[in-house]
Order: C-alpha cells, then sequence, then structure tokens
C-alpha cells in the first residue's frame, strides 16, 4: 500500500486522483488551502490537512511518511498566479525535508512555448522540478472537456456561442488525466531525475464542431459566432500547440462526458 500525498487534492483533477487512490486500496493525504470541514469530505478514508505552499504553512505534516506526491495546484490569477513557480519550489523542499523521493506535476502541453501569462507560469514551475533534488515526473495533458464547457454556457447566456477561428481542441477528461497520474507515481523512482510525458484526449475536433455537440447535449439556443482570438493564447490555438496527436489517451470524448455531466450544464 502506497501513502500519496495530493496537493490540490480538492481540485478538479485531485478530487479524481484521490478518488481512483482510494479505490485502489491506498491511503491518501490531501494538502488543500480550503480542505472540507472537518477534515473529511466524500472520501472520507483520505486524511485532509490545511496548508498553503505560498507560506510553507501545514506541508511538513501532509508530507510526514508519503511515498510520493502528486502536484495538482492551481494559480489561475493575482497573488496565487504569481508566486505559482515558488509554491512548487516550497513544495518540493518540504518532500526533500520529508524524504519523499519522488514528485509528479501535472501540467499543460507545450506551455513553455506560449506567451499566454497562465502558461508561461506553468512553464516556470516545470522548471523548478526540472532542477530539484528529487526525482521528478511532468505529466502534460491536453485541455479538459470542462474549459469549453464553460465557454459554451458562458456564450449561451446572451444567446452567443463563441468559437474561436481555426481553433481545434484534443480535450481531455479530468478521469483519464487522474489515471495517468496514478500510473506515474505508483510506478515508483525509476533512477531518471527528471522526464516530461504528455498526454492528450481521444479525438482532434474543430471548436464549431464542440460547439454543436454541446448545444445538442445541453439543449441551450445560442447562434455560433466565429471570432480571431488575440494574444499568446490565439497563437498558441492557432499554431495547434494545444494537440499532440501523437500522444491520444483515454476515452472519454466530449460528447460522453457532456452526457455524463448533462444536469449541470
Amino acid at each position: 500500500m502506497t501513502r500519496i500525498c495530493v496537493a490540490g487534492g480538492t481540485g478538479q483533477v485531485g478530487r479524481e486522483v484521490v478518488r481512483q487512490a482510494l479505490a485502489a486500496g491506498h491511503r491518501v493525504a490531501v494538502l488543500s488551502r480550503n480542505p472540507p470541514p472537518g477534515g473529511a469530505g466524500h472520501d472520507d478514508s483520505a486524511e485532509y490537512f490545511h496548508g498553503d505552499v505560498t507560506t510553507g504553512e501545514g506541508l511538513a505534516a501532509a508530507l510526514a511518511g508519503a511515498d510520493v506526491v502528486i502536484d495538482c495546484l492551481e494559480g489561475r490569477s493575482g497573488k496565487a498566479l504569481k508566486t505559482f513557480a515558488d509554491g512548487g519550489a516550497r513544495l518540493l523542499a518540504a518532500a526533500q525535508d520529508a524524504g519523499v523521493p519522488m514528485a509528479v506535476l501535472l501540467s499543460i502541453v507545450n506551455c513553455d512555448q506560449s506567451t499566454f501569462g497562465y502558461y508561461q507560469s506553468r512553464a516556470a514551475k516545470e522548471k523548478v522540478y526540472e532542477f530539484s533534488g528529487l526525482e521528478t515526473v511532468v505529466l502534460r495533458a491536453t485541455q479538459f472537456h470542462s474549459l469549453l464547457a464553460g465557454v459554451f454556457a458562458a456564450g449561451a447566456r446572451v444567446r452567443v456561442i463563441p468559437v474561436v477561428k481555426g481553433a481545434r481542441f484534443q480535450l481531455i477528461a479530468p478521469a483519464d488525466v487522474a489515471t495517468a497520474l496514478l500510473e506515474v507515481a505508483l510506478a515508483g523512482p525509476s533512477g531518471q531525475r527528471h522526464r516530461v510525458d504528455t498526454i492528450g484526449g481521444p479525438e482532434i475536433t474543430d471548436m464549431r464542431e464542440l460547439a454543436r455537440t454541446w448545444q445538442r447535449v445541453a439543449g441551450r439556443r445560442g447562434r455560433p459566432v466565429a471570432f480571431p482570438l488575440p494574444g499568446g493564447m490565439g497563437k498558441y490555438l492557432r499554431a495547434g500547440l494545444n494537440l499532440v496527436p501523437e500522444a491520444r489517451h483515454g476515452t472519454q470524448t466530449f460528447d460522453g462526458w457532456l452526457a455524463m455531466h448533462a444536469d449541470s450544464l
């Protein structure tokens, strides 16, 4: 039985990592700035620790006795975005102090080739992992189904379904990403100090077609409107840097994911 520390274990992918790890019989410590009240969520056998990688608070307790740490932390805006890489450094230093031999980081495909601020913060954190004193693996994934579902839902409020011109996506389910993270983590140290793995969803689809699929499953009205997306994110998408056709992974398509979440669309 492996003891796994999941940093960010209350987030979208982190929750799936926790659920799957517990189902497989592993012990799980969840590190979160906002753990469930009472220290337990829907997975009562996990241990929840309040911690903050920006200050180092609570890290030692969460990491004690862990065989591996899986980093699913987010840093989307404000201070969290600015200190994202520094937080990774604190987590790794605490893991090394606790004798944890291995760390696995969730990241984004080709984030180091984008000028988009959020992706740059991911690339900076990858560098922290590359030069840490632990054995580290970065798992880069394509965008999640929920990303476009959220974009389409926001537009539907004003009866406009936004479609980025020339954009295609290789969407992947958080559950499939969690499975891949656990496979890497449970394989244990390999002696290779650092490596980068990449996974993408099972199919590559034009954004307009994804919009049609979302409308059909969600039963929402709106007119698809194509527009050019400026800035770093637009350049990233137009270049197809969000696609990894050689690394298709998982089985859950956008249509299938929507069907599973139809009640919340």
